[in-house]
């Protein structure tokens, strides 16, 4: 039923579309050969999601189908768009023209070539845009540094460094140079402490297994630490059995243990330097909107104290709003991913930020702070589902920690 509502819109999106093509050539061979391209990109699509994928998700041929799909899709959403603003304007003149004007049939006014130029040109951003997203996009690793300043961070840890990686999905992976590459950038960096906040896999640990060893080549002088995502469930394949799922589950917190990784699961971690200590909590996945709710903060936080400097990674910023940044304890850097920005959207450093994801997640890419609390929600170093990212590119995040006050 899905797929029929789907061909339904495409079909009526397409029809309005095609308008703006008759405007330049009403000849019936470029017809013919618009509505191929569409049938092809769309039987791709229900083609690819009807064969095996790579360990059930977006993988693949599957995940290039979706991409092409997208970029015709909502290429010929914006021609509907103008034309219908258009069609705003052409169905009240030809209403005024047979009520008021000498002839009483209903004449609709001829489309304006420079309107359907206009809307060419505009769809044209989009339809190259998520192109050059899959091409180029997705591997297009940035390194965002950030600075926070707390009055009572210990004063061995001024000046400390954590980089942070979030939402890997190597099951989306298919280019091992590239991803060497944005693994020597996060090394490259040189920080104390490196964490992983969720999301190694789309579903299956095995997906990891042509990975592991270049991951494994992620160290820092404090460690690696890492907690889990929605996606490292199992949750969204469909198993043959229960056990086979929470076997998967075993063998994917094996895999973070092979690669040197200190997976934390609703506990916590003190390091110490110079006779001082933070504390470095990890709790289990918590979101809201119906994702899994694993995650206990009481219990990751036992034996913590109020007064000691406290990080936690949680994968769902969510889980900020709706419990971390009022907690009594006071945690005073939260560390999570899970949003990826959408992979797609506008950003102008300073300026300008804006995704589609911002209209379901209120804090979904960056550094937000509340009450001299803060979250750093990582755009992930991977993908999903749409094979690309379009301006919000894959990241490594470095924050320094520095005592005292903010400069003005």
């Amino acid at each position: 039923m899905r797929w029929l509502i789907l061909a339904a819109i495409y079909l009526i999106v397409d029809l309005y579309a095609y308008q703006v093509l008759r405007v330049f050539s009403k000849n019936i061979w470029v017809g013919m050969l618009y509505f191929i391209i569409s049938a092809i990109v769309i039987a791709n699509l229900f083609y690819q999601f009807n064969q095996p994928a790579p360990n059930d998700g977006f993988g693949g041929g599957r995940g290039y189908a979706i991409g092409i799909f997208l970029a015709f899709f909502v290429g010929k959403i914006v021609l509907s768009l103008v034309m219908l603003g258009e069609d705003v304007v052409r169905l009240p003149i030809a209403g005024i023209q047979k009520f008021f004007g000498p002839s009483e049939s209903f004449d609709m006014p001829s489309r304006r070539k420079f309107i359907s130029t206009i809307a060419i040109g505009l769809a044209a951003i989009p339809f190259a845009g998520l192109l050059y997203g899959m091409y180029k996009g997705r591997y297009n690793f940035r390194v965002l540094k950030y600075t926070l300043y707390f009055e009572d961070l210990p004063e061995a840890f001024d000046g400390y460094r954590i980089s942070q990686i979030s939402d890997v999905h190597s099951g989306s992976f298919d280019n091992k140079n590239k991803i060497q590459y944005g693994v020597d950038l996060l090394k490259e960096q040189g920080s104390d402490l490196v964490v992983f906040t969720g999301d190694l896999v789309n579903n299956k640990a095995s997906e990891m297994d042509n990975w592991k060893e270049l991951f494994s080549e992620i160290k820092a002088p404090d460690g690696v630490y890492s907690i889990l995502g929605n996606h490292d469930y199992g949750d969204y394949h469909n198993w043959e059995s229960q056990e086979a799922k929470i076997q998967n589950l075993e063998n994917l917190k094996k895999t973070h243990a092979e690669m040197g990784w200190n997976l934390m699961l609703n506990e916590n971690r003190f390091i110490e330097k110079d006779g001082q200590k933070i504390a470095l909590v990890g709790v289990e996945n918590w979101g809201a909107g119906g994702f899994k709710k694993a995650g206990d903060l009481e219990k990751a936080g036992e034996g913590v104290k109020e007064n000691d400097f406290k990080i936690l990674l949680s994968h769902d910023p969510s889980h900020w709003e709706q419990e971390v940044k009022t907690h009594p304890k006071k945690y005073h850097l939260t560390m999570s991913g899970h949003t990826h920005g959408m992979q797609f959207g506008i950003e102008i450093p300073g300026w300008f930020k804006w995704s589609p994801v911002q209209y379901r997640y209120k804090h979904w890419a960056g550094i937000y702070e509340e009450a001299g609390r803060y979250i750093n929600v990582n755009r992930g170093f991977g993908f999903l589902a749409y094979p690309g990212r379009v301006g919000i590119w894959p990241e490594i995040s470095v924050i320094e920690l520095k005592r005292g006050s903010k400069p003005a």
